[in-house]
């Protein structure tokens, strides 16, 4: 059992520390905001991810998990201390680093009780745990300090399962005693045969960059080729398909859709280009990512404005609010964007979303729309349905009742869970992303095999 410190109790710290506890080690989580460790030690968990809240109470039940607003208490008796505050960006896209640091001269002060490993969780540019190590170890003295970088991948809506499971462990350690230490806590994984990446500071922190920067890329690409697959007639679906098929493209992320949001490509994607123009470099392709993202997000207001003949005065019920489901997180959410524009141009904006309504109430944009207790609640009477994250509760509408009680039967499949027949079968308007509207409803096509038969 190793003592384990996670500094930081949002996302990213609050799941490391849960899992790291449930591996078997004893793990205080610390935070400076004493409200928030409050509300954990009621067992309260502060943000929406199915499976943790079990996971906490389970751990903290069973004596590995315990929390505490005292940070220096924290990190005074710990082998290993885990970095996993936040790194916002600033106004320039560059990483806000200052939290960092702070943690880092709060350990310096703790660092007399002997030997310790810091591990930079929180994702930050390159040349980051360097630093810090340059820093922390002027206040060593005889114990001694090591820094490593672990880059976190987890999965909002499935970060259990990527921390547990995952697809591999990337290490950057420089000492054999602090690489042996991450290898000791990261057991579990090794007997499940997890591939485990040992490498440099550097390396690792970019690796986290270049992997999150990738697949955005993606998204930004797929995106551009159905925009084009609706002027030429084609289905981006099928064209994704396909491309999946090849080995060395892969289906993942071939998704067209509103655009990319949430906690980490936005923000890593700007900071990869900023820290790569301060080294002179540029990353083209990322940068053309952000700018292809904004875009695709501006599209979708246009396509709503144009299926609804003009926003100003049309009630539109938005479905889904979060950047993806089973999620509260509304950071950098593509329906925030959409729904901001809609009501710029004069939209009445119903919403609904199973678990981010709360979230977005406590921002202005919140006080300007109307929220809905469920999806056809939300549809009562709108000119049109937009759905914006796909949620489950979203895939299986009744299709019927929806143009029943819709104004006008248009409906926006921005995440394309639909087929274009079946909204047409239901008497519906369709509208996706990169697909062509249905041809024929089913109805006919049945007709025409049972004159066959005759």
């Amino acid at each position: 059992m190793i003592k384990i410190a996670v500094v930081g109790t949002g996302y990213v710290g609050l799941v490391t520390g849960a899992c790291l506890a449930d591996f078997g080690h004893k793990v205080v989580c610390a935070d400076a905001d004493a409200s928030k460790i409050q509300s954990l030690e009621r067992g309260q968990i502060p943000f929406y991810e199915p499976g943790l809240e079990e996971l906490v109470r389970r751990n903290v039940g069973e004596g590995r998990l315990s929390f505490t607003a005292d940070v220096g208490a924290a990190v005074a008796p710990a082998n290993v201390v885990f970095i996993a505050v936040g790194t916002p960006p600033l106004p320039d896209g560059s990483a806000d680093l200052s939290a960092v640091f702070e943690v880092g001269r709060l350990i310096a002060s703790k660092l007399s009780g002997g030997y310790k490993v810091v591990v930079q969780k929180s994702t930050a540019p390159v040349g980051t745990a360097r630093r810090l190590w340059k820093e922390l170890e002027r206040a060593a003295g005889d114990g001694g300090v090591d820094v490593a970088s672990n880059p976190e991948f987890l999965r909002e809506g499935s970060a259990l399962e990527t921390f547990l499971r995952p697809d591999r462990v990337v290490i950057g350690a420089e000492t054999p005693r602090s690489e042996r230490l991450l290898r000791a806590i990261y057991r579990p994984l090794y007997l499940i045969e997890t591939p485990t990446v040992v490498t440099t500071l550097e390396t690792a922190e970019l690796i986290k960059y270049a992997s999150n920067a990738f697949l955005a890329m993606k998204i930004s690409f797929i995106n551009e080729i159905a925009n084009l697959c609706e002027s030429v007639g084609a289905d981006v679906q099928t064209v994704a398909k396909a491309m999946g098929l090849d080995g060395r493209i892969g289906r993942k992320f071939l998704h067209a859709g509103p655009g990319y949001g949430g906690s980490c490509f936005p923000k890593d994607t700007m900071a990869l280009a900023a820290f790569a123009r301060e080294r002179g470099e540029r990353v083209r392709l990322v940068e053309s990512t952000v700018e292809v993202n904004q875009a695709q997000k501006a599209r979708m207001v246009e396509k709503i404005d144009k299926a609804v003949g003009g926003s100003r005065g049309k009630r539109i019920a938005v479905l889904g609010l979060s950047f993806k489901p089973n999620t509260d997180d509304i950071r950098e959410a593509p329906a925030l964007d959409i729904v901001a524009g809609l009501v710029k141009r004069g939209a009445k904006v119903v919403a609904h979303d199973p678990a981010a309504m709360e979230a977005v109430k406590q921002t202005p944009l919140g006080q300007r729309i109307t929220f809905a207790q469920d999806p056809y609640e939300a549809a009562h009477g709108a000119d049109a349905v937009a759905i914006l994250t796909e949620w489950n509760l979203y895939r299986r509408l009744d299709l019927k009742m929806l143009a029943k009680i819709l104004r006008r039967p248009v409906v926006l499949d921005l995440r394309n869970l639909y087929e274009p027949e079946d909204l047409a079968q239901a008497g519906l308007v369709h509208h996706s992303v990169g697909r062509p509207p249905s041809r024929v409803a089913r109805a006919p096509r049945r007709r025409a095999r049972q004159r066959k038969a005759k």
